[in-house]
């Protein structure tokens, strides 16, 4: 007997799933049409969203139009009867965003970086988070969670345990956080976050096999293979920004030398322009800003500067298509900013180095969303998380 009204739980559990997602997705739709899509009959239909309606997850609206009898009464998804937070942390900005449960964002708070220390950084990420919830709409659920895209190594249980560009190691930033604002944390390797964001609200939605790209202080890749995230046994899939490009190259903060961020980053970026660029005021301080500016104004050092990057960023993504064979590349993070000045020299080294057959069909685009990528995506894990959580309980 228990073993059926345990498996009962499970069917109920799942069906009402398949219902709210039903609804989030195909919205307004009548209770007959969510019957018709997924094969449930009308009188499971019924009582489930009963139960969504009374959870306010989902609400009713005005009729919608006739097929020959009565009409129907429609059905909504209640995006705002909860929000999320989502983080992008990356070496040299912090951006929070507020977005309601279908992943819109609300509100955003962006604090500049310039020093790594950990107790700096904690406090200003408080700061933001802090911002973030009392910015935040009255609601049934109120803030259901908060996740946090971090530039480096983490495992299954969401510790950080290595951030070379950071210099941070083994920070159980969940404990930190849960202890601050005893809310729901999830942290994520902020490629994995990016490439999950374009999956669901970006340029990613219609593919099943997607390499994201991050292009900021370092490079980190996150993976979508047949249609979900690839993070490898451990979870430490996607550390391509530290595969060996020249065998007899610079030393990385991982320990490794040659590493591809070392040419392709922004970091590489800066430090090449402060090799070259010329009667340029604060040359120590010249940033990805600056040297956009002046490619704007056709300032040839910066352009060959730009060309360069693109150039070596095209060797690694030349490499990922070969091992991967993805249907899209997304190029996402600050350097999408310098679009007009890399797309034509990746572009170049790709079909140089190709191989036909794992070339055909390939888009290669730079992300619309930028640097919201891993924030918006950091915000739908949190709220994945909440609905997996709320049907255990209320299933």
């Amino acid at each position: 007997m228990k073993t059926k009204t345990w498996n009962q739980q499970i069917v109920k559990r799942e069906n009402k799933r398949i219902v709210l997602n039903t609804i989030k997705k195909k919205s307004p739709i009548s209770r007959a049409r969510i019957a018709n899509m997924t094969g449930l009959n009308k009188g499971t239909v019924s009582s489930l969203v009963s139960e969504l309606i009374d959870e306010d997850l989902i609400y009713e609206s005005g009729p919608g139009e006739s097929s020959g009898g009565r009409r129907p009464v429609m059905l909504l998804f209640n995006k705002t009867a909860g929000y999320s937070i989502g983080i992008n942390l990356d070496v040299n900005y912090i951006l929070g965003v507020l977005t309601d449960l279908d992943g819109n964002v609300i509100l955003e708070e962006a604090i500049t970086l310039n020093e790594t220390h950990f107790p700096v950084v904690k406090e200003k990420l408080f700061k933001i988070i802090e911002l973030l919830i009392n910015s935040a709409p009255q609601s049934t659920y109120g803030i259901i969670g908060v996740g946090v895209g971090v530039p480096g190594i983490v495992n299954n249980r969401g510790m950080l345990l290595l951030a070379p560009n950071l210099n941070w190691k083994s920070v159980d930033l969940i404990d930190i956080i849960e202890q601050k604002f005893d809310l729901p944390v999830t942290i994520e390797n902020e490629a994995n976050a990016g490439a999950f964001g374009e999956m669901k609200f970006g340029l990613g939605a219609d593919a099943n096999n997607i390499i994201y790209v991050s292009v900021g202080i370092g490079i980190g890749v996150g993976l979508i293979l047949n249609g979900g995230l690839f993070k490898g046994y451990n979870g430490f899939s996607g550390e391509l920004g530290h595969m060996t490009i020249k065998d007899d190259g610079e030393g990385c903060g991982c320990g490794n030398v040659g590493c591809w961020e070392l040419y392709a980053s922004e970091k590489a970026l800066i430090n090449n322009a402060k090799k070259v660029i010329v009667n340029q005021e604060n040359n120590d301080k010249i940033s990805l800003d600056d040297l956009i500016l002046l490619a704007k104004n056709e300032n040839k050092q910066s352009i060959k500067l730009f060309e360069k990057i693109g150039d070596d960023l095209g060797t690694g993504i030349n490499n990922i298509i070969n091992i991967f064979n993805p249907e899209q590349i997304i190029i996402g993070n600050r350097m999408v900013f310098a679009k007009d000045w890399i797309v034509e020299s990746i572009t170049n080294r790709i079909e140089n180095e190709r191989i036909g057959f794992q070339h055909q069909n390939l888009k290669l685009d730079f992300s619309e969303l930028n640097v919201y990528s891993p924030a918006i995506g950091m915000a739908a894990f949190s709220i994945e998380r909440f609905f997996s959580e709320f049907q255990s309980v209320h299933s």
